[in-house]
Protein backbone atom coordinates (compact mmCIF):
# COMPACT_ATOMS: atom_id res chain seq x y z
CA UNK A 1 0.00 0.00 0.00
CA UNK A 2 1.71 3.17 -1.24
CA UNK A 3 0.88 6.82 -0.90
CA UNK A 4 1.79 8.26 -4.25
CA UNK A 5 1.31 11.27 -6.48
CA UNK A 6 0.82 10.97 -10.20
CA UNK A 7 4.23 10.97 -11.85
CA UNK A 8 6.07 10.46 -8.53
CA UNK A 9 8.52 7.64 -7.93
CA UNK A 10 7.57 5.12 -5.32
CA UNK A 11 9.80 3.06 -3.08
CA UNK A 12 10.03 0.87 -0.03
CA UNK A 13 10.39 3.95 2.16
CA UNK A 14 6.74 4.77 1.49
CA UNK A 15 5.37 1.47 2.75
CA UNK A 16 2.40 2.30 4.98
CA UNK A 17 1.87 1.20 8.52
CA UNK A 18 -1.04 -1.00 7.47
CA UNK A 19 1.01 -4.22 7.33
CA UNK A 20 -1.06 -5.65 10.13
CA UNK A 21 -3.06 -8.84 10.44
CA UNK A 22 -4.60 -8.57 13.89
CA UNK A 23 -6.34 -11.55 15.46
CA UNK A 24 -9.43 -10.98 17.61
CA UNK A 25 -11.47 -7.87 18.20
CA UNK A 26 -10.36 -4.34 17.47
CA UNK A 27 -8.46 -2.48 20.16
CA UNK A 28 -11.39 -0.26 21.07
CA UNK A 29 -13.46 -3.33 21.92
CA UNK A 30 -10.86 -4.54 24.41
CA UNK A 31 -10.50 -1.37 26.45
CA UNK A 32 -11.19 -1.93 30.15
CA UNK A 33 -14.62 -1.00 31.46
CA UNK A 34 -12.94 0.96 34.28
CA UNK A 35 -10.01 3.17 33.30
CA UNK A 36 -7.02 2.61 35.56
CA UNK A 37 -6.17 5.90 37.28
CA UNK A 38 -2.59 7.08 36.81
CA UNK A 39 -0.33 7.02 39.86
CA UNK A 40 0.87 10.10 41.68
CA UNK A 41 2.99 12.11 39.28
CA UNK A 42 0.68 11.36 36.35
CA UNK A 43 2.75 8.72 34.53
CA UNK A 44 2.46 4.94 34.67
CA UNK A 45 5.71 3.04 35.22
CA UNK A 46 5.97 0.16 32.77
CA UNK A 47 8.17 -2.91 32.73
CA UNK A 48 8.60 -4.15 29.16
CA UNK A 49 10.31 -7.50 28.91
CA UNK A 50 12.20 -8.63 25.83
CA UNK A 51 9.83 -11.12 24.22
CA UNK A 52 10.66 -14.81 24.35
CA UNK A 53 12.33 -16.40 21.31
CA UNK A 54 9.89 -18.94 19.89
CA UNK A 55 10.60 -21.03 16.81
CA UNK A 56 13.02 -18.89 14.86
CA UNK A 57 12.94 -15.53 16.62
CA UNK A 58 16.21 -14.03 17.80
CA UNK A 59 17.50 -11.64 20.44
CA UNK A 60 18.18 -8.86 17.92
CA UNK A 61 14.60 -8.88 16.62
CA UNK A 62 13.19 -9.06 20.14
CA UNK A 63 15.37 -6.11 21.19
CA UNK A 64 14.19 -4.01 18.22
CA UNK A 65 10.59 -4.81 19.06
CA UNK A 66 11.11 -3.83 22.69
CA UNK A 67 12.72 -0.55 21.59
CA UNK A 68 9.64 0.22 19.49
CA UNK A 69 7.29 -0.49 22.40
CA UNK A 70 9.38 1.69 24.71
CA UNK A 71 9.50 4.54 22.18
CA UNK A 72 5.75 4.36 21.66
CA UNK A 73 4.93 4.34 25.36
CA UNK A 74 7.23 7.22 26.14
CA UNK A 75 5.95 9.26 23.17
CA UNK A 76 2.52 9.15 24.81
CA UNK A 77 3.90 11.13 27.80
CA UNK A 78 1.74 8.83 29.94
CA UNK A 79 4.31 6.08 30.55
CA UNK A 80 7.87 5.83 31.83
CA UNK A 81 9.61 2.57 30.93
CA UNK A 82 11.71 1.07 33.73
CA UNK A 83 15.25 -0.15 33.07
CA UNK A 84 15.53 -3.95 32.61
CA UNK A 85 18.41 -3.86 35.11
CA UNK A 86 15.80 -3.44 37.85
CA UNK A 87 13.64 -6.40 36.85
CA UNK A 88 13.52 -9.02 39.60
CA UNK A 89 11.72 -11.50 37.33
CA UNK A 90 14.23 -11.17 34.48
CA UNK A 91 14.64 -9.02 31.40
CA UNK A 92 13.26 -11.68 29.03
CA UNK A 93 9.71 -12.96 29.05
CA UNK A 94 8.91 -16.60 29.66
CA UNK A 95 6.42 -18.52 27.52
CA UNK A 96 3.00 -16.97 27.94
CA UNK A 97 1.17 -20.15 28.92
CA UNK A 98 3.94 -21.69 30.99
CA UNK A 99 3.76 -22.29 34.73
CA UNK A 100 4.26 -20.55 37.08
CA UNK A 101 2.43 -17.46 35.84
CA UNK A 102 3.29 -13.78 36.22
CA UNK A 103 4.80 -12.95 39.61
CA UNK A 104 3.03 -9.63 40.15
CA UNK A 105 4.66 -8.96 43.57
CA UNK A 106 8.09 -8.97 41.90
CA UNK A 107 6.95 -6.29 39.49
CA UNK A 108 5.14 -4.30 42.14
CA UNK A 109 8.27 -4.28 44.28
CA UNK A 110 10.21 -2.33 41.61
CA UNK A 111 7.37 0.17 41.26
CA UNK A 112 5.86 -1.10 38.01
CA UNK A 113 2.24 -0.21 37.31
CA UNK A 114 2.21 -2.07 34.00
CA UNK A 115 3.91 -5.20 32.70
CA UNK A 116 4.27 -6.12 29.04
CA UNK A 117 5.39 -9.64 28.13
CA UNK A 118 5.17 -11.76 25.01
CA UNK A 119 6.57 -14.18 22.47
CA UNK A 120 8.12 -13.57 19.06
CA UNK A 121 8.76 -16.01 16.22
CA UNK A 122 10.17 -15.35 12.76
CA UNK A 123 9.74 -17.19 9.50
CA UNK A 124 11.59 -15.66 6.58
CA UNK A 125 10.61 -12.01 6.29
CA UNK A 126 7.55 -12.43 8.53
CA UNK A 127 7.29 -12.22 12.30
CA UNK A 128 4.48 -13.33 14.58
CA UNK A 129 4.11 -11.62 17.94
CA UNK A 130 1.84 -12.55 20.81
CA UNK A 131 1.76 -10.13 23.70
CA UNK A 132 -0.03 -9.22 26.92
CA UNK A 133 -0.40 -6.12 29.05
CA UNK A 134 -0.95 -6.45 32.81
CA UNK A 135 -2.22 -4.11 35.52
CA UNK A 136 0.35 -5.07 38.15
CA UNK A 137 -1.47 -3.68 41.20
CA UNK A 138 -4.49 -5.88 40.52
CA UNK A 139 -2.46 -8.63 38.85
CA UNK A 140 -5.03 -8.42 36.07
CA UNK A 141 -4.41 -9.11 32.37
CA UNK A 142 -5.89 -6.21 30.41
CA UNK A 143 -5.27 -7.42 26.88
CA UNK A 144 -3.73 -10.33 24.96
CA UNK A 145 -3.25 -10.19 21.20
CA UNK A 146 -1.40 -11.76 18.31
CA UNK A 147 -0.03 -9.79 15.35
CA UNK A 148 1.75 -10.80 12.16
CA UNK A 149 3.89 -8.33 10.23
CA UNK A 150 7.08 -7.71 8.32
CA UNK A 151 10.39 -8.38 10.08
CA UNK A 152 11.68 -5.06 8.77
CA UNK A 153 8.86 -3.23 10.55
CA UNK A 154 9.60 -4.36 14.11
CA UNK A 155 10.02 -0.89 15.57
CA UNK A 156 6.74 0.26 14.05
CA UNK A 157 5.03 -2.92 15.18
CA UNK A 158 6.28 -2.10 18.65
CA UNK A 159 4.77 1.39 18.47
CA UNK A 160 1.45 -0.08 17.42
CA UNK A 161 1.52 -2.41 20.43
CA UNK A 162 2.42 0.56 22.64
CA UNK A 163 -0.60 2.50 21.38
CA UNK A 164 -2.88 -0.38 22.32
CA UNK A 165 -1.29 -0.56 25.79
CA UNK A 166 -2.01 3.15 26.26
CA UNK A 167 -5.60 2.46 25.30
CA UNK A 168 -5.87 -0.50 27.67
CA UNK A 169 -4.87 1.71 30.62
CA UNK A 170 -6.57 4.98 29.69
CA UNK A 171 -9.48 4.06 27.43
CA UNK A 172 -7.98 6.03 24.52
CA UNK A 173 -5.24 4.58 22.29
CA UNK A 174 -1.86 6.24 21.89
CA UNK A 175 -0.73 7.89 18.66
CA UNK A 176 2.89 6.86 18.16
CA UNK A 177 1.96 4.62 15.20
CA UNK A 178 0.00 7.33 13.40
CA UNK A 179 1.54 9.48 10.67
CA UNK A 180 2.07 13.15 9.90
CA UNK A 181 2.16 14.90 6.55
CA UNK A 182 4.11 18.11 6.14
CA UNK A 183 5.96 20.32 3.69
CA UNK A 184 9.76 20.24 3.56
CA UNK A 185 12.34 21.83 1.27
CA UNK A 186 15.10 19.43 2.35
CA UNK A 187 15.23 18.04 -1.21
CA UNK A 188 15.57 21.54 -2.69
CA UNK A 189 11.88 22.10 -3.45
CA UNK A 190 8.78 22.44 -1.28
CA UNK A 191 7.46 18.88 -1.46
CA UNK A 192 4.99 16.85 0.60
CA UNK A 193 6.63 14.48 3.06
CA UNK A 194 5.20 11.82 5.37
CA UNK A 195 6.67 10.55 8.63
CA UNK A 196 5.75 8.62 11.73
CA UNK A 197 4.25 10.78 14.46
CA UNK A 198 7.58 11.04 16.27
CA UNK A 199 9.37 12.08 13.06
CA UNK A 200 10.87 8.68 12.26
CA UNK A 201 10.70 6.95 8.88
CA UNK A 202 10.40 10.25 6.99
CA UNK A 203 9.84 9.79 3.25
CA UNK A 204 9.19 12.09 0.34
CA UNK A 205 5.68 11.74 -1.14
CA UNK A 206 5.78 14.20 -4.05
CA UNK A 207 8.52 14.89 -6.57
CA UNK A 208 6.95 17.41 -8.89
CA UNK A 209 9.72 20.03 -8.46
CA UNK A 210 7.14 22.74 -7.84
CA UNK A 211 5.68 24.58 -4.85
CA UNK A 212 3.41 22.38 -2.73
CA UNK A 213 1.51 23.43 0.40
CA UNK A 214 -1.16 22.60 3.00
CA UNK A 215 -1.37 18.78 3.10
CA UNK A 216 -4.54 17.48 4.80
CA UNK A 217 -5.45 13.87 5.60
CA UNK A 218 -8.75 12.28 4.72
CA UNK A 219 -10.60 10.34 7.40
CA UNK A 220 -9.62 6.98 5.88
CA UNK A 221 -5.90 7.64 6.32
CA UNK A 222 -5.39 6.70 2.66
CA UNK A 223 -5.81 10.12 1.06
CA UNK A 224 -4.01 13.45 1.38
CA UNK A 225 -5.27 16.56 -0.37
CA UNK A 226 -2.71 19.31 -0.96
CA UNK A 227 -2.17 22.50 -2.93
CA UNK A 228 0.34 22.54 -5.76
CA UNK A 229 1.53 25.05 -8.36
CA UNK A 230 2.68 22.25 -10.66
CA UNK A 231 0.23 23.14 -13.47
CA UNK A 232 0.69 26.53 -15.14
CA UNK A 233 2.23 27.85 -11.91
CA UNK A 234 -1.32 28.22 -10.59
CA UNK A 235 -2.64 26.84 -7.29
CA UNK A 236 -4.94 23.82 -7.68
CA UNK A 237 -5.82 20.89 -5.46
CA UNK A 238 -4.25 17.45 -5.87
CA UNK A 239 -4.49 14.20 -3.96
CA UNK A 240 -2.03 11.54 -2.89
CA UNK A 241 -3.60 8.13 -2.45
CA UNK A 242 -2.84 4.59 -1.46
CA UNK A 243 -4.98 1.67 -2.48
CA UNK A 244 -7.27 1.68 -5.50
CA UNK A 245 -8.03 5.41 -5.61
CA UNK A 246 -6.51 7.51 -8.38
CA UNK A 247 -4.07 10.30 -7.50
CA UNK A 248 -3.81 13.60 -9.33
CA UNK A 249 -5.60 16.92 -9.71
CA UNK A 250 -9.18 17.22 -8.45
CA UNK A 251 -12.05 19.71 -8.84
CA UNK A 252 -11.20 20.79 -12.37
CA UNK A 253 -14.76 22.09 -12.67
CA UNK A 254 -14.24 24.74 -9.98
CA UNK A 255 -13.58 28.16 -11.55
CA UNK A 256 -10.77 30.18 -10.02
CA UNK A 257 -7.63 29.37 -8.10
CA UNK A 258 -7.93 26.88 -5.21
CA UNK A 259 -5.52 27.75 -2.44
CA UNK A 260 -6.46 25.13 0.13
CA UNK A 261 -8.70 22.16 0.84
CA UNK A 262 -9.58 20.37 4.09
CA UNK A 263 -11.66 17.24 4.64
CA UNK A 264 -14.56 17.02 7.04
CA UNK A 265 -14.46 14.34 9.73
CA UNK A 266 -16.20 11.75 7.57
CA UNK A 267 -14.03 12.39 4.51
CA UNK A 268 -16.94 12.84 2.10
CA UNK A 269 -16.87 16.64 1.93
CA UNK A 270 -14.20 19.33 1.75
CA UNK A 271 -14.05 23.01 2.55
CA UNK A 272 -11.96 24.77 -0.08
CA UNK A 273 -10.54 28.29 -0.37
CA UNK A 274 -11.19 29.72 -3.83
CA UNK A 275 -9.90 33.00 -5.20
CA UNK A 276 -12.00 34.48 -7.98
CA UNK A 277 -12.46 38.04 -9.22
CA UNK A 278 -10.05 39.34 -6.60
CA UNK A 279 -11.94 37.77 -3.69
CA UNK A 280 -11.03 34.81 -1.51
CA UNK A 281 -13.94 32.79 -0.14
CA UNK A 282 -14.71 29.42 1.40
CA UNK A 283 -16.81 26.87 -0.46
CA UNK A 284 -17.96 23.35 0.37
CA UNK A 285 -17.81 20.54 -2.18
CA UNK A 286 -18.23 16.77 -2.12
CA UNK A 287 -15.23 14.51 -2.58
CA UNK A 288 -16.61 13.60 -6.02
CA UNK A 289 -16.68 17.25 -7.11
CA UNK A 290 -20.44 17.79 -6.92
CA UNK A 291 -22.46 20.18 -4.77
CA UNK A 292 -20.17 23.22 -4.92
CA UNK A 293 -21.62 25.72 -2.42
CA UNK A 294 -20.33 29.16 -1.51
CA UNK A 295 -20.20 29.60 2.27
CA UNK A 296 -18.77 33.12 2.66
CA UNK A 297 -19.20 36.29 0.64
CA UNK A 298 -18.10 39.91 0.64
CA UNK A 299 -14.86 41.75 0.05
CA UNK A 300 -12.98 40.26 3.01
CA UNK A 301 -10.27 37.62 2.88
CA UNK A 302 -11.80 34.31 4.10
CA UNK A 303 -9.29 31.46 4.58
CA UNK A 304 -8.06 28.58 6.81
CA UNK A 305 -11.24 26.47 7.21
CA UNK A 306 -11.35 23.72 9.83
CA UNK A 307 -14.36 21.45 10.44
CA UNK A 308 -15.70 20.71 13.90
CA UNK A 309 -15.41 17.00 14.77
CA UNK A 310 -19.07 16.33 13.97
CA UNK A 311 -18.88 18.31 10.73
CA UNK A 312 -21.66 20.70 11.73
CA UNK A 313 -19.52 23.85 11.94
CA UNK A 314 -16.43 25.37 10.35
CA UNK A 315 -13.85 27.59 12.03
CA UNK A 316 -12.15 29.99 9.65
CA UNK A 317 -10.16 33.22 9.41
CA UNK A 318 -11.52 36.50 8.10
CA UNK A 319 -10.19 40.05 7.99
CA UNK A 320 -13.66 41.57 7.61
CA UNK A 321 -13.07 43.78 10.67
CA UNK A 322 -9.72 45.02 9.36
CA UNK A 323 -7.43 42.35 10.84
CA UNK A 324 -7.43 38.55 10.64
CA UNK A 325 -9.60 36.96 13.37
CA UNK A 326 -11.11 33.53 14.05
CA UNK A 327 -14.78 32.97 13.26
CA UNK A 328 -17.14 30.00 13.44
CA UNK A 329 -20.04 29.35 11.08
CA UNK A 330 -22.44 26.49 10.32
CA UNK A 331 -21.05 24.05 7.77
CA UNK A 332 -23.85 25.16 5.45
CA UNK A 333 -22.71 28.80 5.69
CA UNK A 334 -24.25 31.94 7.19
CA UNK A 335 -24.72 32.87 10.84
CA UNK A 336 -21.01 33.25 11.58
CA UNK A 337 -19.68 34.54 14.87
CA UNK A 338 -16.31 35.99 15.84
CA UNK A 339 -14.55 34.18 18.71
CA UNK A 340 -11.16 35.95 19.01
CA UNK A 341 -10.94 39.51 20.26
CA UNK A 342 -7.51 39.47 21.90
CA UNK A 343 -4.68 40.37 19.53
CA UNK A 344 -4.69 42.15 16.17
CA UNK A 345 -3.56 39.22 14.01
CA UNK A 346 -5.05 35.76 14.62
CA UNK A 347 -4.99 33.03 11.99
CA UNK A 348 -4.54 29.29 11.34
CA UNK A 349 -7.66 27.81 12.98
CA UNK A 350 -7.48 24.07 13.88
CA UNK A 351 -10.37 22.35 15.69
CA UNK A 352 -9.50 19.70 18.31
CA UNK A 353 -10.82 16.11 17.88
CA UNK A 354 -12.99 16.38 20.99
CA UNK A 355 -14.44 19.73 19.90
CA UNK A 356 -13.37 21.56 23.05
CA UNK A 357 -10.67 23.81 21.58
CA UNK A 358 -9.64 25.65 18.45
CA UNK A 359 -5.87 26.15 18.18
CA UNK A 360 -4.68 29.23 16.32
CA UNK A 361 -1.63 31.42 15.95
CA UNK A 362 -1.53 34.97 17.22
CA UNK A 363 1.01 37.73 16.74
CA UNK A 364 2.43 38.95 20.01
CA UNK A 365 5.52 41.09 20.54
CA UNK A 366 6.70 40.70 16.96
CA UNK A 367 6.40 36.90 16.89
CA UNK A 368 3.69 34.29 16.49
CA UNK A 369 2.54 32.11 19.39
CA UNK A 370 -0.04 29.32 19.49
CA UNK A 371 -3.11 29.84 21.63
CA UNK A 372 -6.30 27.90 22.34
CA UNK A 373 -9.83 29.31 22.28
CA UNK A 374 -13.03 27.45 23.02
CA UNK A 375 -15.72 27.51 20.27
CA UNK A 376 -17.81 30.01 22.24
CA UNK A 377 -14.89 32.44 22.51
CA UNK A 378 -15.20 32.65 26.29
CA UNK A 379 -11.87 31.00 27.21
CA UNK A 380 -8.62 31.98 25.51
CA UNK A 381 -5.27 30.59 26.77
CA UNK A 382 -1.69 30.31 25.48
CA UNK A 383 -0.25 26.91 24.56
CA UNK A 384 3.14 27.71 23.00
CA UNK A 385 4.96 31.00 23.48
CA UNK A 386 8.42 31.98 22.14
CA UNK A 387 11.16 32.04 21.30
CA UNK A 388 10.71 32.46 17.56
CA UNK A 389 7.59 32.03 15.49
CA UNK A 390 5.28 29.08 16.25
CA UNK A 391 2.73 28.39 13.53
CA UNK A 392 0.57 25.82 11.75
CA UNK A 393 -0.93 23.87 14.66
CA UNK A 394 -2.48 20.44 14.05
CA UNK A 395 -3.99 18.05 16.61
CA UNK A 396 -3.10 14.43 17.30
CA UNK A 397 -6.13 12.15 16.77
CA UNK A 398 -6.41 11.53 20.53
CA UNK A 399 -6.49 15.28 21.25
CA UNK A 400 -3.62 14.98 23.75
CA UNK A 401 -0.94 16.66 21.61
CA UNK A 402 -0.42 19.45 19.11
CA UNK A 403 2.19 19.52 16.36
CA UNK A 404 3.40 22.83 14.95
CA UNK A 405 6.20 24.50 13.02
CA UNK A 406 8.75 26.79 14.67
CA UNK A 407 11.95 28.62 13.75
CA UNK A 408 13.13 28.77 17.38
CA UNK A 409 16.40 27.05 16.38
CA UNK A 410 16.94 29.04 13.20
CA UNK A 411 15.49 26.90 10.42
CA UNK A 412 11.89 25.73 10.53
CA UNK A 413 11.28 22.42 12.26
CA UNK A 414 8.26 20.57 13.59
CA UNK A 415 7.62 20.22 17.32
CA UNK A 416 5.11 18.32 19.42
CA UNK A 417 3.72 19.54 22.73
CA UNK A 418 1.20 18.09 25.17
CA UNK A 419 -2.13 19.84 25.62
CA UNK A 420 -1.09 21.05 29.08
CA UNK A 421 1.98 22.79 27.61
CA UNK A 422 4.50 20.17 28.79
CA UNK A 423 6.86 17.78 27.01
CA UNK A 424 7.88 20.01 24.12
CA UNK A 425 10.03 17.94 21.75
CA UNK A 426 11.38 18.33 18.19
CA UNK A 427 10.01 15.99 15.55
CA UNK A 428 12.06 16.85 12.45
CA UNK A 429 15.85 16.88 12.48
CA UNK A 430 16.61 16.01 8.85
CA UNK A 431 17.64 19.42 7.54
CA UNK A 432 15.83 21.96 5.41
CA UNK A 433 12.74 23.83 6.52
CA UNK A 434 9.71 21.85 7.66
CA UNK A 435 6.28 23.36 8.11
CA UNK A 436 2.50 23.07 7.53
CA UNK A 437 2.09 19.78 9.45
CA UNK A 438 -1.13 17.78 9.46
CA UNK A 439 -1.56 14.88 11.86
CA UNK A 440 -3.19 11.85 10.28
CA UNK A 441 -6.10 9.84 11.72
CA UNK A 442 -6.01 6.63 13.71
CA UNK A 443 -5.92 3.40 11.75
CA UNK A 444 -9.47 2.04 11.57
CA UNK A 445 -8.93 -0.67 14.21
CA UNK A 446 -7.49 1.77 16.76
CA UNK A 447 -10.42 4.22 16.63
Amino acid sequence: MILRARGARTGSGLVAASLWLWAGAAAAQEMPAVVIPPPAGGAYKAAVQRFADVGGGDVEKASRLRAGIQAGLEFSSLFVVLSPDAYLAGATSGRLDASPGVACPDWGQIGADALVDGELSARGSTVTIEWRAWDVARCQKLVRKRVTGAAGDLERLGKRIADEIVGAFTGKAGVSSTEIAFISDRSGKKEVWIADADGGNARQATRNQSINAFPNWGADGNTIVYTSYREAKTPYLFVLTRGAQSPGRIFRNVPGQIFRGVFDGAGGKLAIVVSRDGESDIYSISRTGSGLTRLTSGKALEVSPSFSPDGSEIAFVSDRTGSPQIYVMPASGGGNRRITFQGDYNTGAAWSPDGRWIAYETRAGGQFDIWLVDPSGETNVPLVTGPGNDEGASWSPDGRKVIFSSNRRGRRDLYVIDLDGSNLRPVTTGGGNNYSPDWGPYPRDLQ
